[in-house]
């Protein structure tokens, strides 16, 4: 009902409108539309590429990577490591419950290393573990770090450097798992197999939400993890991922514990032309990424291994709570691009060099057909904003239904809102980041990036808010000369 609602107000809109607006704004629409047709024949590009991948090249891998598994004569021994702060208990109880699970179906055996600050949590996690099948088996272990709370990469490195000591193999796989995620079962005989190509440094999972906060927070969610179902699949396809979840995933055993690969996790940073040095406080997902592409290592993707991550809504309202998340992701991205975009597109790929590019890029085209539509309503004609209304409708609708098939379940209506909220509100805060890389925030944490800045005018918030004003500033000047050509 609400569906066939939504259309039909789409449809009225738009035909209130036509009238005013088709055959008078003829190179307006084409000049705009210009831009449109990249966004939407990359939107196309990437979606026939995930079919491709989901349904004939990664039933293929699959298949060949177990059949060398079976043929060796070892089992991979896996090692969690899990980072656990400031979580409930409520979501830390089913957390490791997943994880001895999956430790005790590890045939090669398992060591679990719990990266914790409080010794409450240290004593709920013996006693799951206690309960446990895992610690009956003989061939599982669970290991204590007892930390400061000092951030996240201390955590990962201090208990990395815990594993190997242990020496780890080339054969034996590292799952990376946040303290709010919980595997399958099944995560070790999964993944353990595609690390016998001797050139697959890591791999990374699908992942479903599991969101707490209002219907909108649910939703926004639940669609960015389809929408991600869709771009991991695409780049799967060329063994390069864009990221490697910080949530969960799974790294060879002797790249993971390599010292060089352990301090990039726990002191990486970027020099930055204004801002100095930036040592990075968030995005070990990233680092962990770059080193690994850095070397020339392929990253999968296996969109059949499903994780559940637990989100919390960090702030009262949806907006609020997005933007806050929205600047942390897009941040890490944004502070790595550059470098990864200064390695050669023959050892990485053409098309993650590409996709890569495209991240620097989308945040303009993005408020480039807003910006546009906005200043034709005022020079041309006022029917042109309701005309590109219903567009955005529609377009953004169709879009919801071409992911919902990586779901395979029917979309809420309020997807289409999300979706273009997503893009226009994600492409401000891109810009806004963009001008500001050395501001970085946990969500739990409250500790801050220590950033050794250039003294002077170059580095402060004032020249920071020069450069994004003037950046906006050529975008709209530019989109009101386009505006003026075309109506010429």
């Amino acid at each position: 009902m609400y569906h066939l609602l939504y259309l039909l107000v789409c449809l009225n809109i738009g035909l209130f409108a036509a009238p005013e607006v088709v055959g008078q704004s003829t190179g307006l629409a084409l000049t705009i539309g210009t831009l449109g047709i990249w966004r939407y024949s990359w939107a196309i590009i990437n979606f026939i590429r995930a079919k491709i991948y989901l349904h004939i090249v990664f039933p293929r891998r699959r298949k060949a990577a177990e059949k060398r598994y079976r043929e060796q004569k070892w089992r991979a021994h896996a090692f969690f490591l899990v980072t656990t702060y400031k979580i409930d208990p409520s979501i830390t109880g089913p957390v490791y419950r997943s994880i001895f699970d999956a430790a005790a179906r590890s045939e090669g055996g398992a060591t679990i290393v719990s990266s914790v600050v409080d010794a409450s949590d240290v004593r709920l996690i013996k006693a799951i573990f206690a309960l446990s099948d895992a610690s009956r088996s003989g061939l599982v272990s669970l290991k204590f770090d007892r930390i400061p709370g000092t951030g996240k990469r201390d955590a990962l490195a201090t208990s990395m450097r815990t594993i190997a000591r242990l020496n780890p193999g080339w054969q034996d796989v590292i799952f990376l798992v946040d303290g709010d995620t919980r595997v399958p079962p099944d995560v070790v005989a999964q993944a353990a197999p595609f690390f016998t190509d001797p050139i697959m440094g890591a791999v990374t999972t699908d992942e479903v939400s599991e969101a707490s906060g209002g219907r909108l927070f649910k939703d926004w969610f639940a669609l960015r993890f389809s929408q991600r179902q869709m771009m991991m699949s695409s780049m799967g396809l060329s063994e390069r991922v864009l990221t490697l979840t910080g949530r969960m995933s799974a790294f060879r055993g002797d790249l993971a514990s390599d010292p060089t690969f352990i301090e990039s996790v726990q002191h990486d940073f970027i020099d930055h032309w204004r801002f100095g040095r930036i040592d990075f406080l968030t995005g070990d997902d990233k680092s962990t990424w770059y080193w690994l592409l850095q070397r020339g290592y392929k990253m999968g993707y296996l969109p059949d291994v499903k994780t559940v991550s637990v989100e919390t809504q960090p702030r009262e309202g949806f907006i609020d709570s997005a933007i806050v998340l929205m600047r942390r992701w897009f941040g890490n991205t944004l502070r790595t691009s550059n470098r990864a975009l200064a390695l050669p597109a023959s050892r990485i790929g053409y098309f993650t060099w590409w996709s890569i590019l495209d991240q620097r890029m989308s945040m303009w085209t993005s408020l480039a057909g807003p910006c546009g539509m906005l200043i034709a309503t005022v020079v041309f004609n006022p029917f042109v904003l309701l005309f590109y209304i219903s567009w955005v409708m529609l377009s953004r609708y169709v879009t919801c239904a071409l992911i919902s098939t990586f779901r395979a379940s029917r979309f809420p209506i309020t997807y289409p809102f999300m979706l273009y909220f997503g893009q226009l509100v994600g492409a401000m805060v891109k810009t806004y980041v963009l001008f500001r890389l050395d501001r970085q925030k946990w969500t739990r944490q409250t500790g801050a990036a220590t950033t050794d800045t250039k003294r002077g005018i170059l580095a402060s918030d004032r020249f920071s808010f020069y450069m994004h004003a003037l950046a906006v500033g050529w975008l709209v000047l530019g989109m009101v000369w386009l505006v003026d050509i075309s109506g010429a």
